[in-house]
């Protein structure tokens, strides 16, 4: 009862309905790859898989038509970061941030085009996004090793080997953030390797990958990011 309780209250959340969504979406794309490509007695169920994949991936298309407020609130709120104390993850964030921001007004212009709402070329909208997509997660990867080198220097600097008294509460404040940004790093890199593949053709291995290997990525990418959330909201002992 207490996990049901725990998930109804995640998908009162617009962020827990989107990581729900986003989650099954990839595991029917996986699952529905896998049984086309692998098994023919199992195809059908395997392209209806892939079916309901795209039209969950549409669901969250049309969700993020109303993400462009909170993003700028967001990214007017960090401004320049003046209060992170390295300069490189300083400017990765901004930079990350303004090009979530510009990724949004792109991926709705190409839905508007899809839909016929807009006569434009829609493709090109579509790789406009992705780029900024793809933008963002090389910055959010660049940010991670950034804030993992600064985390592992403060853990092996000589004055915390020396102070041997330090409070252990803080010791492990250090240690958690560092596995909280291996796992940031590690979706991110899964979300990148996609992002690449949905970029125009002769542009490294985009569209080289099967349906099953996207499924793939982005359920490990989900799964972390689910299981980030649920350790943010965890009470801290």
């Amino acid at each position: 009862m207490a996990s049901l309780s725990g998930l109804a209250s995640a998908l009162e959340s617009y962020r827990g309905r989107d990581r729900l969504i986003r989650t099954l979406g990839y595991c029917c794309q996986l699952v529905g790859g896998v049984l086309v490509e692998q098994c023919p007695a199992s195809s059908e169920l395997g392209t209806r898989l892939l079916a309901v994949s795209t039209q969950l991936s549409h669901c969250r298309t049309v969700l993020r038509l109303f993400d462009d407020l909170a993003m700028f609130v967001y990214t007017k709120q960090y401004g320049l970061g003046a209060e992170e104390e390295d300069a490189f993850v300083r400017w990765t964030s901004v930079l990350g941030n303004l090009a979530d921001q510009l990724y949004y007004p792109c991926e709705h212009v190409a839905w508007a085009a899809d839909a016929n709402i807009l006569h434009v070329d829609s493709f090109r909208w579509w790789t406009l996004s992705t780029t900024f997509w793809a933008l963002s997660l090389l910055l959010g990867v660049a940010r991670s090793l950034r804030v993992m080198l600064r985390l592992r220097q403060t853990l092996r600097s000589p004055a915390v080997a020396f102070t041997s008294r330090l409070p252990r509460s803080k010791r492990r404040a250090v240690a958690t953030q560092m596995q909280l940004e291996a796992l940031t790093l590690l979706s991110n890199l899964a979300d990148l390797a996609n992002a690449v593949h949905w970029l125009p053709r002769g542009v490294l291995w985009a569209g080289r990958f099967p349906p099953w290997l996207v499924g793939l990525l982005g359920t490990v990418s989900s799964l972390l990011s689910a299981y980030q959330a649920a350790q943010a909201d965890a009470p801290t002992p």
